[in-house]
């Protein structure tokens, strides 16, 4: 089974905008120290407005995240909307 699958206590990078219902997330980074960030339309976002949350949140959230929780390392998925299909590329 896939690791990630089997701790979704792990803990991921998020925004507020996300936590708030304000944002969907459409950028998912599972970057080459295993560490995840979700994002949502928002550019330029500032350091304050990151929150560290689990990643069982991030599901509850937007189930969703489900189908890309075998993302491997150094790679990214992202859509237009919420509704859209995720996009997987490389981010080496």
């Amino acid at each position: 089974m896939n690791k990630v699958k089997d701790n979704l206590e792990v803990a991921v990078f998020t925004t507020k905008y996300v936590l708030e219902g304000k944002s969907p997330i459409l950028y998912v980074y599972h970057y080459d120290d295993g560490s995840w960030q979700f994002n949502g339309k928002e550019r330029n976002i500032n350091d304050e407005d990151y929150r560290i949350i689990s990643l069982s949140e991030i599901v509850e959230l937007d189930t969703t995240i489900q189908g890309i929780l075998d993302l491997p390392l150094g790679f990214e998925a992202f859509r237009e909307t919420r509704d859209k299909s995720w996009q997987i590329i490389s981010a080496n």
